[in-house]
């Protein structure tokens, strides 16, 4: 239900599937990764007190994102930063991808609709650089 994704002794992502269910409070990710990603888990009735994020300033590399499949079935394809194809996964309806970092592709296997979450500010095509992988897309 939680499938971490190494290349080469790197983690650079994290995929939790749609049937995953924690039946209290539980992060997937750790303090020092640049997102952090967890289920709050309350019973009815339960609140949590209002409160506002410090100010801190903290230092980002890359783009981490996270990408929900809301509908449809997607194939993603991890490369090394070498851009080196590594291995691919199926995700499904409901399922959700923490990238970190490396590369990807995706490959739409039906008609999907994807909702992506990722580090700002958005730099247009500075925050990307495009290749076509060792299989010839």
């Amino acid at each position: 239900m939680i499938e971490p994704i190494v290349i080469d002794g790197v983690q650079v992502a994290l995929i939790v599937r749609a049937n995953f269910q924690p039946e209290k409070t539980k992060f997937l990710t750790t303090d020092q990764d640049v997102l952090q990603l967890g289920y709050i888990v309350y019973g009815k009735g339960k609140s949590i007190t209002p409160h506002i994020h410090k100010s801190a300033e903290r230092h980002i590399r890359g783009t981490p994102e996270v990408l929900y499949v809301r509908k449809g079935r997607v194939r993603t394809i991890f490369y090394s930063n070498e851009k080196v194809r590594k291995g691919e996964v199926i995700l499904d309806q409901g399922d959700v991808i923490v990238l970190f970092e490396g590369g990807h592709g995706f490959d739409m296997l039906e008609d999907t609709v994807l909702m992506e979450i990722k580090q700002g500010p958005y730099l247009g095509e500075l925050d990307k650089e495009r290749f076509i992988d060792d299989f010839g897309k």
